[in-house]
């Protein structure tokens, strides 16, 4: 049983080191919700919400997350106890959509029912791996000898796998420059679905299998299987599922059709842990490969995301990149850091403390707080008679 007794909700704007542009837009701040749960014995889960400022990645943004989970599910949940994360996804399913916003405070949840049990969340989860290989991701480059140098500070860092955006125009030549140097590098592109079945970007693709790529990751539509399923056989290199899963049916759908060969997976994306857990068993039981993706998250999704990758069968390296990657000042008391050195190099511990596994800095969490709400039950219960 989990009975809360105090909700926190926070909208944060932080800076972020460097400018980062995908396909669908350039972003030079990230603003993100952080939600605190307090149980009524007193234990703090922490979960964030994956959504932007602006509704361009899917339809939601921060502001559409505040309304659902300030309307219609912080104060149902505070007034009626869940017996387990996953009784508040079945709870709550019947919100069309909006999945990022249920699954920011569903993420709390987990993190409390861990603690209770006493258990890291990677192992409560069921995950296999302390130890989690980390990947970066690019965003698209001024020119082609900028990003190179860029590629090269993160090889040299210690990352084992290379992700750049990519978008109409900007996809061969990247790539072959990135390969003319580091011809051996696991490599992978990113459109967010920039790209159409017109001959023209179907032959820009079809380029690309000549590098030697991981994946193309969400080149169509971003609420399309049928194109992609269209695509992927015109292919060598294989077609990645980002924005267009988001639930296990949609991979099911991916999987039955020949969509795509691979998942992305982001717990946001699909609603929370619960329908993560779903897809995974799914990829397991199918032989697909997955991986974690990352959305610019702060030390606690990020917390989250590491314990999603240490899930069996999750092979391949996903965005699991080290906090100092996108922020100065991280909100955790002890930032995510790449190994640097012995045979772990180029990988980030998974926190081994019970619930997430890592203490928020308040200090900082304070300082970039823009938004600030408290929620409590609204029920009085009235002991004795009369």
């Amino acid at each position: 049983m989990i009975s809360l007794a105090r909700v926190e909700m926070r909208v944060l704007r932080l800076p972020l080191l460097a400018p980062f542009e995908t396909s669908f837009g350039r972003d030079i701040t990230r603003e993100v919700i952080v939600l605190s749960a307090t149980s009524a014995e007193g234990i703090v889960g922490w979960g964030e919400c994956s959504a932007f400022s602006l509704p361009n990645y899917n339809e939601e943004d921060t502001a559409t997350a505040r309304h659902i989970l300030s309307q219609y599910i912080i104060p149902n949940l505070l007034d009626n106890p869940v017996q387990s994360p996953q009784d508040y996804a079945a709870r709550y399913a019947w919100i069309r959509g909006n999945r990022m916003a249920k699954a920011a405070l569903e993420e709390a949840l987990w993190d409390i029912a861990a603690q209770q049990a006493g258990q890291p969340l990677w192992k409560f989860l069921g995950g296999s791996r302390q130890q989690i290989p980390a990947g970066v991701s690019i965003g698209i480059a001024a020119d082609e000898a900028t990003l190179v140098e860029e590629v090269a500070g993160f090889i040299a860092q210690g990352y084992r796998r290379i992700k750049i955006k990519v978008k109409p125009g900007r996809e061969v030549g990247p790539v072959q420059a990135i390969r003319a140097r580091f011809p051996d590098i696991p490599l992978q592109v990113d459109a967010n679905s920039a790209y159409t079945l017109s001959d023209e970007h179907v032959a820009l693709l079809k380029q690309l299998d000549d590098y030697g790529l991981l994946l193309i990751e969400q080149p169509l539509g971003e609420d399309d299987l049928i194109d992609h399923a269209q695509l992927q056989p015109q292919l060598r290199t294989p077609i990645c599922l980002d924005e267009s899963l988001r639930s296990r049916d949609d991979v099911r759908k991916m999987h039955e059709i020949g969509a795509g060969k691979v998942v992305n997976l982001k717990r946001g994306r699909v609603g929370g842990l619960s329908e993560t857990l779903a897809i995974h068993a799914y990829c397991q039981q199918h032989g697909i490969p997955a991986w974690c993706g990352g959305m610019l998250e702060t030390g606690i999704g990020r917390a989250i995301n590491l314990a999603v990758a240490s899930l069996p069968g999750l092979t391949m390296v996903g965005d699991t990149s080290a906090s100092n990657r996108f922020y100065a000042e991280d909100v955790i008391a002890a930032p995510f850091q790449l190994v640097s050195s012995g045979p772990h190099r180029g990988t980030i511990s998974v926190p081994n403390l019970p619930g997430i596994g890592v203490r928020v800095d308040m200090r900082v969490l304070d300082s970039y707080t823009v938004n600030y709400n408290t929620y409590r039950p609204s029920l009085v219960i009235r002991l004795g008679g009369g």
